[in-house]
């Protein structure tokens, strides 16, 4: 891993732009292909399709099937639909219940994450995220007794998986799960797949911190992202990506401070309290799905332990920002191998 030290107390975190995604239109391709951008709202972000397509039609036709999709799995993963599969799930306790392929899958990714990072990532959170929801609303601690109480109920061990029977058990009541760190990896993954079924290949999907890309734009060897600067003054990272995906978690935008001390929105399900210490974590990976997840449980786990489960993962590579009086900046020894050089005269 390469570390550089931040000799400044105040840092600009993680945020993904698609470059090429924000280009103006180009006239045409010598493939014949126009590119068309698309945008809508789900899951509590902007999901933005990027795509190259021989006609307006069929670019509007698969976006259209590409957010319909996400549609249909923010009504299966949602934790803020009361009628969602996710919600009917967690009204069950101690049967086994069947659910549809589309949760199974991600259930079964979160359960591999939850083991592999010795529980810095559990979907059985929810009851301690909606404390901190709460607090960031009223500026207010949440109580101790409520936090000991909604603890109780966190333990990723206590969700069951049967593949044979593609069902779901819940070991005891008012388990609440909450899929915030894996569904729109999954989503922009989902999208893609639509895309490619309307025989759409260069294209990419966008929501908020997530984004997955599949083939190269036509005029381009790869997708260009940026990863800001960890300093204001310094130049954004870029990364050039082809089927594969990046992910950042930090605590940028969504945060609450209580009696003068920063909390973020990424609650470390072993202790139930927002993380303190500035953070992001951007992970490279081949699925949206993986570089979500990934990115959440790093930024728990901390720089030494998540950066060492990273390179232990030889398909996933990572930069973790930490911020404070002694920043700096880590990079697992593959993420370089993404980063866009600057050429000569550049």
């Amino acid at each position: 891993m390469r570390v550089h030290a931040i000799a400044s107390c105040c840092i600009i975190f993680v945020a993904l732009v698609a470059v090429n995604a924000i280009d103006p239109p180009r006239p045409a391709f010598a493939a014949g292909l126009q590119r068309y951008e698309f945008r809508e709202p789900h899951m509590g972000t902007t999901f933005r399709i990027v795509l190259y397509a021989p006609s307006e039609d069929l670019a509007k036709t698969a976006a259209k099937a590409a957010f319909a999709r996400i549609a249909e799995l923010n009504r299966i993963m949602s934790d803020y639909l009361d009628d969602s599969e996710l919600m009917k799930l967690c009204k069950t306790s101690n049967e086994w219940t069947p659910v549809s392929a589309d949760l199974f899958a991600v259930l079964t990714k979160a359960d591999a994450m939850a083991k592999a990072s010795e529980g810095a990532f559990d979907i059985t959170v929810g009851p301690v995220v909606r404390l901190w929801r709460r607090a960031r609303r009223t500026r207010e601690m949440p109580s101790a007794e409520a936090l000991k109480k909604a603890l109780a109920l966190v333990d990723f061990r206590n969700v069951e998986l049967d593949p044979a029977r593609r069902a779901v058990r819940l070991r005891i009541a008012g388990i609440l799960l909450d899929l915030g760190g894996i569904a729109k990896g999954s989503a922009a993954d989902a999208a893609l797949a639509v895309l490619r079924m309307h025989g759409l290949t260069r294209a990419l999907v966008a929501a908020g911190g997530d984004i997955a890309v599949a083939d190269a734009p036509p005029d381009a060897k790869g997708w260009k992202v940026a990863l800001e600067a960890p300093l204001p003054e310094a130049a954004p990272t870029v990364l050039l990506l082809t089927h594969a995906a990046v992910s950042t978690a930090g605590d940028a935008n969504q945060f609450v401070v209580i009696d003068g001390k920063r909390y973020s929105h990424i609650v470390d399900p072993r202790t139930g309290l927002g993380l303190v210490g500035q953070r992001a974590v951007s992970v490279i990976a081949k699925s949206g799905v993986e570089a979500d997840a990934f990115d959440t449980a790093v930024c728990v786990m901390g720089v030494e332990k998540g950066m060492k489960l990273i390179e232990a993962n030889p398909q996933v590579s990572a930069r973790f920002v930490e911020g404070g009086d002694n920043g700096k900046v880590v990079e697992s020894t593959r993420f370089g191998a993404v980063v866009l050089r600057p050429q000569a005269g550049e």
